[in-house]
């Protein structure tokens, strides 16, 4: 390779000025395969090697909860679980006590509203059963004035057909006689 430099025994020329670079394994320390590896293991690092960003959220993770905060953590669990064997020891059978007591007042209330809701179910029943009893005893009783109505007028519409008929005979009769009177007029 031309460049004025001095060669070295693996047939590579030396960098001008006397050395100041090192040399890598493909090639000079200033090519641009040695650039374009450098970049990546730069990327790489940036991108794909989380350790340093770990290591330092684990640093202040540490940090914050042991230094700073201290036992206050601490302090607010043992609160908490204090409060949680009070809530079980104490609130809770009062509670459940209390719950009960009115639980069976609700029951007995319940039982006796359901009773008084029978009571006056069957009242209305009853009633009901009085009032369509008295239904079909009126029903009857209609059917039986009405038969008795259209037997009345059978036996008026054959009264007043019988005195048609007679009208009628009588009619018939005074206009046969009227009739012979006539005839015995016009014979003379």
């Amino acid at each position: 390779m031309s460049g004025g430099g001095t060669e070295t025994p693996a047939g590579c020329e030396a960098a001008p000025g006397g050395g100041g670079k090192k040399k890598d394994s493909l090639g000079f320390a200033g090519s641009p395969a040695h650039l374009i590896i450098k970049d990546l293991g730069e990327i790489h690092s940036r991108l794909l090697d989380h350790r340093p960003v770990i290591q330092g959220e684990t640093r202040y993770f540490v940090k914050e909860f042991e230094e700073k905060r201290g036992l206050r953590e601490m302090r607010v669990l043992e609160n908490l679980k204090h409060m949680i064997q009070e809530t079980n020891e104490h609130t809770l059978p009062m509670c459940r006590a209390t719950m009960q007591d009115n639980l069976n007042q609700v029951l007995q209330r319940l039982q006796a509203a359901t009773d008084s809701v029978c009571r006056l179910q069957q009242r209305e029943q009853q009633q009901k059963k009085i009032h369509n009893d008295l239904l079909i005893a009126r029903e009857k009783q209609q059917e039986t004035r009405w038969e008795d109505f259209m037997k009345e007028q059978h036996g008026k519409q054959a009264e007043v057909d019988g005195e048609h008929r007679k009208a009628l005979e009588k009619l018939r009769e005074q206009y046969a006689e009227m009739e012979k009177g006539l005839a015995r007029f016009s014979t003379f």
